[in-house]
């Protein structure tokens, strides 16, 4: 049976226009690429993960800053920690600053949240997973979604377990990545764990995990009974990838096109982060954007060596004369007077 991927559907009071979800992604989901995504079709958006540790302590050597825009939202904040009163005291800045839904990760493999008691750490601790929910849960009165891996070890699965009882605990909506954190990103997700999750909790289930295709939503979807798909490194550099997911429209961007999403994707990224900060972390956005055979290697890697964002602007203007005609057009279609909602320091910490 075909799903309607254009379907709003609800988490909480939470109204989603679409049944496509962007995922959380550490040193990608910036506002801009947030934004991008709302205007590609993604009904819903997440932030990095924030750490409340972060956010109690204010740490800003190892935290930037996330900005949320109106034409953003619904977005939802991701958070992450092991400690129920301080994700609690987090969540209520998040509420507070205008986030959507309030999302805790218990999915992250990356060591250095791991070893802290956080991410995917807590699926082998649901009494204490369950007492960070239900503070969490009880702090704000936006939705709380959870996020999980199938377990810690290849085979595990915990996520059948901790799922229903975090769903007790308050949460309104789950989403399963069925790889392990073990794993990481590794060989393929096994979305038989989805469904099984799907018929055990009665909030809504998203399926995260190899969403390349239009035809592999609707086969996951179709085959697990979850409410939406989470579309993650498919759409890095290539938000085409997401109207293809919805629309069922395999239409390759022309170059200019590529060029001014690239362009304006930059202009943004420097808003949010700064000159300095931006510079380094749009390099491996370069290769996202203009692989997919677009463009030589040779010319990706030219723009990796300039030493200015400037630079790269003007030789991306040089290589594709007609992008100035097609980023102006783009630009006339944004809303104007942009309202920045939230201002909060995030993780630099990898996410799962």
């Amino acid at each position: 049976m075909q799903v309607n991927l254009h379907e709003p559907w609800q988490i909480g009071t939470v109204r989603i226009p679409s049944r496509l979800v962007l995922a959380p992604m550490a040193g990608v989901s910036v506002q801009a690429f947030r934004r991008q995504g709302r205007r590609f079709g993604a009904g819903l958006v997440c932030s990095e993960m924030v750490s409340c540790a972060g956010l109690q302590h204010g740490n800003e050597r190892t935290l930037g800053y996330l900005r949320i825009a109106s034409d953003e939202r619904p977005l939802a904040v991701q958070i992450f920690g092991s400690e129920p009163g301080v994700m609690a005291e987090a969540a209520r800045m998040v509420e507070d600053a205008g986030a959507d839904i309030v999302d805790i990760n218990f999915g992250c493999p990356v060591r250095k949240v791991t070893k802290t008691g956080a991410g995917a750490t807590l699926l082998d601790d649901p009494d204490r997973a369950c007492r960070v929910v239900e503070a969490v849960a009880s702090a704000v009165s936006v939705p709380v979604t959870v996020k999980l891996r199938r377990g810690l070890e290849n085979g595990s699965r915990a996520c059948l377990t901790v799922g229903p009882r975090v769903v007790e605990a308050g949460a309104a909506s789950l989403t399963l990545h069925p790889r392990s954190a073990k794993q990481m990103y590794t060989g393929t997700a096994d979305h038989s764990l989805t469904a099984e999750l799907v018929s055990l909790v009665e909030v809504p289930v998203v399926a995260s995990g190899d969403i390349v295709s239009h035809a592999r939503a609707q086969a996951v979807l179709a085959s697990t009974g979850a409410s939406a798909v989470m579309v993650g490194r498919a759409a890095q550099g290539n938000p085409w990838s997401l109207r293809e997911i919805l629309e069922d429209e395999s239409v390759e961007p022309s170059r200019e096109e590529v060029a001014a999403e690239l362009i304006l994707f930059m202009r943004e990224t420097v808003r949010e982060l700064g000159e300095h900060r931006a510079t380094g972390f749009l390099k491996k956005f370069y290769g996202w954007y203009l692989g997919h055979g677009r463009f030589p290697r040779a010319f990706k890697a030219e723009l990796t060596q300039l030493p200015t964002i400037a630079e790269v602007e003007s030789r991306l203007f040089a290589a594709v004369p007609g992008t100035r005609f097609v980023l102006a057009r783009l630009e006339e279609t944004l809303p104007q007077g942009d309202e920045v909602l939230l201002d909060l320091p995030i993780s630099i910490y990898g996410g799962g």
